[in-house]
């Protein structure tokens, strides 16, 4: 097999002081608490493992309920079999793909009422923190949120779709730690990694892509003006694309 050597998940060639984008903290939490062997570059490769994989299925390179076969992972990666089956447990507990008996491990699809629940709740709890954006503390934190939506445009501009995603996520959880609610904050995170495998149709869209940087800036605007109701307005609007776009694909894959 050949040896896989993880890929860094960061933006290369970046300006100095540029965010630094790494896996997501629920990517590296599953990949510290899979059971293996905790030297750090068992848990580099495991990490990079599961992340590559996610990525796959957000960005639809892997299908809902495509399924996922564990001897063509070890080619693939260059593991053993305990390290697939711990990246798969890892992906069921993010939520990414179902375990099945006598089937195995396959890509998680979704229900209309599914999709559309999920992303009721995430319009509740993402509005009902931009309503709870704490104004004062704006200043100290739009410099940071400016120098990631730059990075985001240079994403979109690239049509560097897997950098896209990941400087998304970066910008959303700087907008929202502007709410004070930590509990909040987490349960807009825990929502919005429940919905990775619902975006792939939209962010391979470079209409959407585009659609998003412009709403992104909109957003800034609106917390430079202080106009909370503009920033609730297109904090609901933004997620419906994403939404859209699954149902629509799914709709054609029968």
């Amino acid at each position: 097999m050949t040896a896989f050597h993880p890929t860094p998940l960061h933006a290369t060639g970046a300006s100095p002081g540029a965010i630094r984008l790494m896996p997501s903290s629920d990517t590296l939490h599953a990949a510290a608490n899979a059971g293996v062997d905790d030297t750090p570059v068992a848990q580099d490769t495991l990490g990079a493992m599961i992340a590559t994989l996610e990525e796959d299925i957000v960005f639809g390179r892997l299908h809902p309920r495509e399924r996922l076969v564990e001897d063509e992972l070890m080619e693939r990666f260059g593991v053993k079999r305990h390290v697939v089956r711990d990246a798969l447990a890892a992906l069921d507990r993010l939520g990414l793909v179902e375990r099945r008996k006598n089937v195995g491990a396959v890509v998680r699809s979704f229900s209309v009422q599914e999709v559309t629940e999920l992303y009721e709740v995430r319009g509740m709890l993402e509005t009902e923190a931009a309503r709870r954006i704490d104004l004062q503390r704006v200043p100290a934190h739009l410099d940071r949120l400016i120098a990631i939506q730059q990075q985001h445009d240079a994403a979109v501009a690239a049509g560097d779709a897997r950098m896209v995603f990941r400087v998304n996520l970066a910008f959303h959880r700087e907008l929202f730690s502007l709410c004070s609610n930590q509990t909040l904050q987490k349960a807009i995170a825990e929502f919005a990694r429940q919905t990775h495998p619902i975006r792939f149709a939209s962010l391979v869209s470079a209409e959407y892509r585009e659609r998003a940087r412009q709403e992104h800036w909109q957003m800034i605007e609106a917390l430079k003006a202080g106009d909370i109701d503009a920033l609730v307005a297109l904090c609901a609007s933004h997620l419906l694309p994403s939404r859209d776009a699954y149902l629509n694909a799914q709709q054609y894959r029968g």
